[in-house]
């Protein structure tokens, strides 16, 4: 009844098999990642993300209005 498991725990019946597998996977990610339009334009978008200069919070500001000293300084202070 199982001998189909017997027959797969031998490496030279399953290194090839995991071959197979893994390769489909591989090839199924790459056409995942390189088709649809609007996909390319999301990721090439997230390229610059870490760039954005966004000011924090007002939430990260002190009681009396003055914003902690941790804060980003810019060029033209």
């Amino acid at each position: 009844m199982f001998d189909w498991l017997m027959w797969f725990t031998h490496m030279e019946n399953s290194k090839p098999l995991a071959l197979v597998l893994f390769f489909g996977v591989f090839c199924g990610i790459l056409i995942y990642v390189y088709t649809g339009k609007q996909r390319g334009q999301r990721l090439e978008s997230y390229k610059y993300i870490p760039l954005d200069d966004d000011e924090p919070p007002a939430a990260d500001a002190a009681p009396d209005g003055n914003r902690s000293p941790s804060r980003k300084v810019t060029d033209h202070e």
